[in-house]
């Protein structure tokens, strides 16, 4: 059995993944990432970066955030402690399920971790206090590539367990997707092209 169960979901590319826990009376082991046990299930990345956050309060949403090509970035995000609502949206043109969204709980309790594509849009709200989030991602902070949409954007209706988060300025200031589509460069290829 591999470390690793790789669980689908609606949009293409977008994996949960669940670790393999071994507990018992002292607590708990698991790998959070092998290089060999990822590519064993189909996932082939290059990790180059490793992003820690904390957020002190419930309700805090970061996002939605991407970086354009040719600095876009694929995450991989697990919850260290605390509970998170974590979103995620396909913006690659021409995809089957482009402005569609998913959000999955990710926590310190199923120890999930979620596979963010280059080509989505993502966004994370936190549930409880002082919750921490770990992600790597397989190219650097550009600042330059770097944009972010609305977390309420009307034409995406992503369904938040939240009415009023805590914002940071930038956040607050997101354009709409609509404003920005033309900028947004990923396209959607089927598989083998």
């Amino acid at each position: 059995m591999g470390k690793f169960t790789k669980i689908e979901t609606p949009l293409k590319g977008v994996y949960i993944l669940q670790p393999t826990v071994f507990e018992d009376h002292r607590g708990f082991f698991m790998e959070s990432y092998n290089k060999k046990d990822f590519e064993e299930i189909g996932l082939y990345f290059d990790f180059v970066q490793d992003n820690h956050s904390l957020s002190v309060q419930a309700g805090v949403l970061r996002g939605l955030h991407f970086q354009l090509e040719p600095k876009a970035q694929t995450k991989v995000v697990r919850c260290l402690k605390g509970v998170i609502y974590d979103v995620v949206v396909d913006l690659r043109k021409g995809s089957p399920t482009y402005k569609r969204w998913i959000g999955v709980i990710i926590s310190e309790y199923n120890k999930r971790q979620i596979v963010v594509p280059k080509g989505f849009a993502h966004g994370v709200l936190t549930l409880v206090p002082n919750t921490e989030i770990l992600y790597k991602v397989d190219e650097y902070y550009s600042p330059e590539h770097d944009m972010s949409i609305r977390w309420d954007d009307p034409d995406i209706g992503i369904e938040w367990p939240i009415a009023n988060p805590i914002l940071s300025e930038k956040d607050k200031n997101a354009p709409y997707l609509r404003d920005v589509e033309d900028r947004i460069n990923f396209y959607y290829k089927e598989e083998g092209e």
